[in-house]
């Protein structure tokens, strides 16, 4: 169970332990009774409309799981940050480009995977994209021309097509 052996208070084993019905598992120590939850992760991530048209930003992975597929930008959250400042940083850092958040597209999560990641529409001036040492590459691609098939996560496409249907929370809502 999540790869952990020893409790982080004091040196004991974990074992794993149902302490409710219905619940899953928990890593209990023998030793001292710390019981060690094992939380999702949180990811951020945005839908980048680049100047006037509807294009939106993808970045080609450099990194497993995924390799050579396309995902828009986005990373994990880190512990204490504001989630609209994470989304905006992970554009920044990933393309290049200065977002402003417009609004709440969906939160995404699935049964046995770890992410939960929640997915913002952002919209960008005209401007050159970049890439990090996370992406092959950064393009705008029109919605005719997503490349489907190609896309690294089941939170990818179901982002972009919640996105494409117009379904997005207005940007008033986002943070309140």
């Amino acid at each position: 169970m999540a790869g952990f052996s020893f409790c982080p208070m004091c040196g004991g084993a974990f074992r794993a332990t149902m302490l409710r019905a219905g619940e899953p598992e928990r890593l209990v120590c023998q030793a001292c009774g710390f019981v060690y939850y094992v939380d999702p992760k949180v990811a951020v991530a945005t839908i980048i409309r680049l100047g006037d048209d509807q294009a939106v930003v993808l970045v080609r992975r450099a990194i497993e799981p995924g390799y050579g597929k396309w995902v828009f930008p986005g990373g994990y959250l880190d512990r204490g940050e504001v989630v609209e400042q994470a989304a905006i940083r992970e554009a920044r850092e990933e393309v290049g480009l200065d977002v402003q958040l417009d609004g709440l597209v969906g939160i995404y999560s699935y049964p046995g995977r770890t992410p939960i990641v929640i997915v913002y529409a952002a919209s960008a001036p005209m401007g050159e994209t970049v890439t990090d040492e996370e992406s092959l590459e950064a393009r705008a691609f029109a919605p005719a021309e997503i490349p489907w098939a190609d896309l690294a996560f089941r939170s990818t496409e179901e982002a972009l097509r919640d996105y494409l249907a117009g379904r997005v929370w207005p940007a008033a809502t986002v943070g309140k």
